[in-house]
């Protein structure tokens, strides 16, 4: 392929939310991205979900990106053990840096 890492993974996105599905399941969307790049995404996955009336369902380690959500739901040891709704990145942070004590 001629595009690189982070245009395929933008392509995917894109791909994955043009056909307008209710639900979009988004594993590490920014993983392979660069930040202005990454939030390019995650402003387009907010567009769709605003916008579009999509709900996208996304797995990630970055606060950032967790930011970017309505809500976050912490999983650990394969449960839910909270949520947090508006989230901020400090407050994801904060949150996740306690559950790994």
């Amino acid at each position: 392929s001629e595009l690189s890492g982070g245009q395929q993974q933008r392509v995917a996105v894109a791909r994955a939310l043009a056909s307008r599905p209710e639900i979009v399941f988004a594993d590490e969307p920014t993983g392979n991205l660069d930040s202005r790049s990454g939030g390019e995404i995650l402003q387009f996955m907010r567009h769709a979900v605003t916008d579009l009336h999509q709900t996208i369902v996304m797995v990630t380690h970055d606060a950032g990106a967790a930011a970017h959500a309505d809500r976050v739901v912490f999983l650990a040891d394969g449960r839910i053990v909270t949520e947090m709704s508006d989230p901020t990145a400090a407050g994801v942070l904060d949150l996740m840096k306690q559950l790994g004590d």
